[in-house]
Parts: structure tokens; sequence; C-alpha cells
């Protein structure tokens, strides 16, 4: 397998204000991004669930990417591999976790761009360009994912503003 990890990455923590239970209940169910995620056109099971489990997701401005899960956790969290069908994977890690009584989830990106470069010549595209587009999405996918879980509604689209990748 490749090493996915050898990129740099990325991770965004959020305090969710629900259950453990209910934060898995609503990331392990099948369209899970079309109710939380403010750049989801649409989110459209191949396979569900479990370890194995294949998605697709169509951002806001038409771009697909595939979702494979290669790792599943029941009750904590997932890994996958994210990217265009036939194209390069980033690895992505969403952990549920619970820290003074309060409940967290991290989601963790290792992208795929630039990764068989030395950190050397990646260093300054990661931390210019990368790195602050990466934060601005994760920011607006775990507010999201938080919002839902509070108000029961599907989250409007580009609720917390466009992203110039995805909207």
């Amino acid at each position: 397998m490749k090493d996915y990890k050898k990129s740099w990455s990325i991770k965004l923590t959020k305090r969710i204000n629900s259950r453990e239970k209910d934060i898995w209940n609503l990331i392990s169910s099948p369209n899970n991004l079309e109710l939380f995620h403010p750049f989801c056109k649409s989110n459209k099971v191949i396979k569900w669930p479990g370890q194995g489990s294949i998605d697709e997701l169509t951002y806001l401005n038409d771009i697909k990417l595939v979702r494979n899960f290669i790792f599943w956790n029941e009750n904590k969290g997932y890994e996958l591999l994210i990217g265009k069908e036939n194209g390069e994977k980033s690895l992505v890690e969403w952990d549920i976790f619970k820290k003074n009584n309060n409940n967290f989830l991290s989601i963790t990106v290792y992208p795929h761009y630039m990764r068989n470069r030395s950190k050397i010549i990646s260093f300054f595209p990661y931390f210019i360009f990368v790195k602050p587009n990466l934060k601005k999405y994760l920011e607006s996918v775990l507010g999201g994912l938080n919002w839902y879980l509070k108000n029961k509604k599907t989250i409007p689209k580009n609720h917390f503003g466009k992203h110039k990748w995805f909207s």
C-alpha cells in the first residue's frame, strides 16, 4: 500500500454538542454528506456500510470524488481514500473522542498534492495554498455537522461562505 502519510497533513478538531452515538450514527449513515456538508451537491452510495464502503461525492461545482473506506471502527470513526475515480488519492481520518466530558470529532487529511516531492520543496505551496484552503474546508464540514445535529435540518449550501475549490 502507498505511504499516504508521507505528505503534510492538516487536522481540525471541533467540540460537537451531541452524544458520541449521535455523531457516529450521522457520519456512518448512507448519503450522510447530503445532510451536513455545505459544499455537497450529492452523496451517492455505491456500497454501504462498513469497511469496504464506497460512495461518490459531487460538489456544488460538479467535481466528483470517490470515497473508499479502508478502515471502519464502529462508534469511533473511519479512514478513507478520496480522489477522482482513476486519479491520485488523499487519506482522510475521522475520529470521534471524548475529553473532559465533551465530545469531539477530528478530521485529518493527508493530501495527495505534492506527496511525491520532498518536504523542502512542498513546504511553501503547502503552507501558502493547501493548508489555508483545507482548513477553511474542514471548518465548514465540521461546522455543518454540528449545525445539523443541533437543528435537525439539512445544512444550506455554502452556509459558512463559498469555497474556491468546491462551490
